[in-house]
């Protein structure tokens, strides 16, 4: 008989092991459970970042190359001007030097 109460003790103590197991299993199912949720919640996030980033990514070098257009633009405009100017100043020098030449012989 003390072998058959010995045996049974040794029993529910291994039954109550193996429930507070399970309960342990069962959190840890929860927390496997609940982090899945979480990566594909981020994996959601991460992928609509990226869209995002490839459409930034897309105006950004739409607006580069508009203004590369700018620019070139206004440097030829304006360094058609500057060059303009330039030959302007140089035609001026030499009447300039003109007529200092002229005023010498007519003296």
């Amino acid at each position: 008989m003390k072998n058959y109460t010995g045996k049974e003790k040794k029993l529910d103590t291994v039954l109550n092991r193996l429930d507070s197991l399970t309960d342990s299993v069962e959190k840890m199912n929860n927390d496997i459970s609940s982090l899945n949720l979480q990566k594909n919640q981020l994996l959601r996030e991460k992928e609509e970042s990226e869209k995002n980033f490839a459409t930034l990514e897309g105006q950004h070098n739409q607006l580069k190359s508009e203004l590369e257009k700018v620019n070139k633009d206004i440097g030829d405009t304006f360094g058609d001007k500057n060059n303009f100017n330039q030959k302007i100043d140089e035609l001026n020098q030499e009447t300039e030097i003109l007529i200092d030449e002229i005023e010498k012989w007519q003296t």
